[in-house]
């Protein structure tokens, strides 16, 4: 019997490398194609009539926050509803070019949306929640700019993709009782009134899902182990409530890096709540939208369609 515990040990601490490498795996595949094709936002120009790129939203930490501004041909007199773009990779990576891979923001262009995407802090030098801090100083932003920008402080929605996901289920739940507000422009409300969450995690303490590992803890959020009472208050479903807006979230049924019982558990704490959730699980995909090589459904046009018919229901 004795013999069999080096044996065991071992074998968990191979799931757990296991588990790790594979987030590492993908967390750099991400990396890699922000590289190669997210340096400059690809948006078509025959959508966006006009890029800002780079405003300068805050300063943190001794770094320059930044935004790019996407407005619609159709802008002139009119005061636009507003998407906020918060990007995954993590915690630890990605940019706000990453735009350029969701599905929706050329569509919510055509229908006359103002589109922001915003780069914030990263860990590992930057731990939780300076993420969410700079998110919410970007909603306040646009409030004290709209007449800049020819947007209508009342009509904010945010989406994100993964890591961003996280952020802007956040965004939508959390007011300043949960510490998250950090500074700038703190006469405005940071609140959206819309959240499109695209497979983000949403419960630390559901240890069914791979990015779950001891180095991310560590390094994204200072936490020591699992339990540790700071990812209780970075779970977004620990927020839920009746006043939460609309959501719509979005998950491919292959993920194997978050995983569906994520979105699921959020889903249903909403509906719990009497808040309006719609969960949508998308056919043969993995995490990032990855194609499995079959046919998905919803497909990527119609993933388009539905984002932006759900910010018309609830924006306009």
């Amino acid at each position: 019997m004795e013999k069999a515990k080096p044996f065991a040990f071992n074998i968990r601490l191979a799931r757990g490398v296991f588990a790790f490498s594979l987030w590492a795996l993908l967390l750099l595949c991400v990396g890699c194609s922000a590289l190669t094709f997210w340096k400059k936002p690809r948006i078509p120009a025959t959508v966006a009539a006009k890029v800002q790129s780079n405003v300068i939203y805050s300063r943190a930490g001794g770094e320059e926050l930044k935004m790019d501004v996407f407005s619609p041909t159709n802008a002139a007199g009119r005061s636009l509803p507003v998407v906020l773009y918060v990007h995954g990779g993590g915690w630890q990576t990605g940019t706000k070019s990453m735009l350029s891979m969701m599905p929706g923001p050329s569509e919510l262009l055509r229908r006359g949306y103002l589109v922001v995407a915003i780069n914030y802090r990263l860990a590992p030098q930057y731990k939780f929640p300076a993420m969410i801090e700079d998110a919410k100083c970007a909603v306040r932003f646009l409030r004290a700019h709209a007449g800049d920008y020819s947007l209508d402080p009342a009509r904010i929605g945010a989406m994100g993709d993964s890591s961003g996901g996280h952020l802007v289920a956040l965004l939508g739940l959390t007011d300043a009782r949960a510490g998250f507000e950090g500074e700038g422009w703190t006469d405005q409300s940071s609140r959206v009134q819309a959240v499109v969450d695209l497979y983000g995690p949403t419960d630390f303490a559901n240890g069914n899902s791979n990015f779950i590992t001891l180095k991310l803890i560590q390094d994204a959020f200072g936490a020591t182990n699992t339990t540790d009472p700071i990812l209780k208050n970075a779970n977004p479903v620990t927020y839920v409530s009746s006043r939460a807006p609309p959501f719509l979230i979005l998950h491919g049924d292959h993920d194997n890096l978050v995983n569906l019982q994520q979105s699921a558990e959020l889903d249903a704490r909403l509906k719990a709540a009497g808040a309006d959730s719609t969960f949508v699980v998308i056919t043969n995909l993995a995490h990032g939208y990855v194609p499995l090589g079959l046919k998905s459904h919803p497909s990527n046009a119609e993933l388009s369609s539905l984002i932006a018919d759900f910010f018309d229901r609830n924006l306009r």
